[in-house]
């Protein structure tokens, strides 16, 4: 089977293989030189979200090779004086994902390292570039499956690109993930409002929507149009609302009442409760609920359905205001995060009756400023299908502000055998880690740890220890800063792969 995936006898293998690599950039490159077939396989991959790599963004002189002779006159009249050369492929035909800010980001990064342009003001060429840019992709044939913009740049958007969009359908046709955010200025209210329109006649197949910082203050009409995109879908799965000013809901959050069949999660943000959200009881198939910084307690009394996916975050959580909540949603509940952000949870002993008493099948659990009491102990002891657990708890009565060593060995005890993944790194069980590990005998695959964990040689020790003694552990997360030296990451290395953390973290 190797011998036909190299051949390019299998192409549906091979192109399956090839998307898994869609963000190793190095990898996908590798690819590109292994074989002709292998070239054109890789390269549509490659180029579908460019500007999503790190690198030196050199690929925007690809681009520019593309455009036609007059764009290029222009280009050399704003003093870019590139060598345009003949292009193998049709690059910005295979763009999948745009987002305006990352592409005018890069070609200011672009501009800035071209050695002969040394203009102190290059806003305006940013924008000439970024305008030609957004022409080529979609005059191209290109087909977005996501699209990310800052409604407010589109007063820089030149009128021939509303001219190009009317006559290339296809662009938005297959949009899969649109996230629109927020309008500043009457000024750019009428291009935005004109690009709404588009995408509301144009794409239909969305089924990731997110909308952020629409202040109350927007022209009436921009509102207009989002009830118009919202109703026009065939089948929205998931629903972003990121309010700025959250007086007034506009209709938005009723317009849901068009997908009350194919809605899965919603996200709510920064709103007050408005009775809009009653909508919500219709949406039998509403499986995963976000609700931050809002009033929790009145949105989730209206819910009528089987909550699988709950994450509330807010300055303080009250449990008493939710206990009740875990009764409705019991079994069918197995993804928990609970983040008080400033005081700790109130009332946490009838949160431990409560999940211990109705939702048995939690397979993710996250909840912060919480004490480190052996009833947190035992509800993670009895929740016997937990598989992710991120410890970001407070100490209770402990000798000199440290957690009792009696009780951490408890805890690493009681980790059952389905837990793959433990995230430490703002948990007070990091001064005694030598302990937990020591004790531990959960099959862990992740571990994410605070990095001064590694000023104790006794830590070190009980790390290396648990590599040997568990062999599952296949990575091991840090921060990025990592004062980790070269020779104990050495030493790490030879037992577990040291990632970022940011790499492994799994969230709710």
């Amino acid at each position: 089977m190797a011998q036909k995936i190299f051949l390019g006898d299998m192409p549906e293998i091979m192109e399956n293989i090839l998307k898994n690599l869609n963000n190793e950039f190095h990898s996908l490159y590798s690819c590109t030189l292994v074989s002709r077939h292998w070239c054109k396989m890789t390269i549509p991959i490659l180029w579908q979200d460019p500007f999503s790599f790190h690198q030196v963004p050199l690929f925007i002189s690809t681009y520019l090779s593309s455009l036609d002779e007059d764009d290029k006159v222009i280009l050399k009249e704003r003093g870019i004086n590139i060598v345009f050369l003949k292009t193998l492929f049709d690059y910005a035909r295979f763009l999948k994902t745009l987002n305006l800010s990352r592409l005018e980001t890069k070609v200011r990064h672009w501009i800035e390292f071209q050695p002969l342009y040394s203009k102190p003001y290059i806003g305006p060429l940013i924008r000439q570039i970024s305008n030609l840019l957004f022409k080529l992709f979609i005059e191209s044939g290109a087909i977005l499956h996501n699209l990310n913009i800052y409604l407010s740049e589109f007063n820089e958007i030149k009128p021939e690109i509303f001219y190009s969009l009317g006559r290339n359908e296809q662009f938005f046709s297959r949009l899969q993930d649109l996230s629109l955010r927020e309008i500043i200025t009457e000024f750019s209210a009428e291009n935005a409002i004109a690009l709404l329109k588009i995408l509301a006649k144009n794409s239909t197949k969305i089924s990731v929507l997110k909308l952020e910082d629409f202040c109350s203050t927007c022209d009436s009409q921009v509102f207009n149009v989002l009830r118009c995109i919202i109703k026009s879908q065939e089948q929205l799965r998931r629903f972003n609302f990121d309010a700025e000013y959250p007086e007034k809901l506009h209709g938005i959050i009723s317009a849901l009442e068009s997908q009350k069949q194919s809605l899965i999660e919603i996200i709510i943000d920064g709103c007050d409760y408005d009775s809009e959200f009653r909508v919500l009881m219709n949406c039998k198939n509403l499986e995963i609920i976000r609700i931050r910084n809002c009033d929790y307690e009145r949105l989730l009394k209206i819910l009528d359905c089987k909550i699988s996916t709950l994450e509330l975050v807010d300055s303080e959580i009250d449990a008493s205001k939710i206990a009740l909540i875990f009764e409705k949603f019991g079994t069918s509940l197995q993804r928990l995060k609970l983040e008080s952000v400033d005081e700790m949870i109130l009332d946490q002993l009838l949160l431990i009756e409560a999940l211990n008493s109705f939702c048995p099948n939690v397979t993710y659990l996250n909840i912060s400023n919480i004490e480190f009491s052996t009833q947190l102990i035992d509800l993670i002891g009895n929740l016997q299908k937990l598989q992710f657990l991120t410890c970001s708890w407070c100490i209770d009565g402990c000798i000199n502000g440290l957690p009792d060593k009696e009780r951490i060995t408890q805890f690493a005890k009681i980790l059952l055998l389905t837990l793959k993944y433990l995230d430490l790194r703002y948990s007070c069980l990091n001064s005694h880690i030598d302990i937990l590990l020591n004790n531990c005998n959960a099959p862990l695959k992740k571990l994410i740890i605070n990095n001064n964990i590694f000023d104790n040689k006794k830590n070190l020790k009980a790390l290396i220890y648990f590599c040997i003694r568990n062999r599952s552990l296949k990575y091991l997360g840090v921060s990025v800063n990592s004062d980790l030296g070269l020779g104990l990451f050495m030493v790490v290395m030879e037992y577990v792969t040291v990632v970022p953390y940011d790499r492994i973290f799994v969230n709710c």
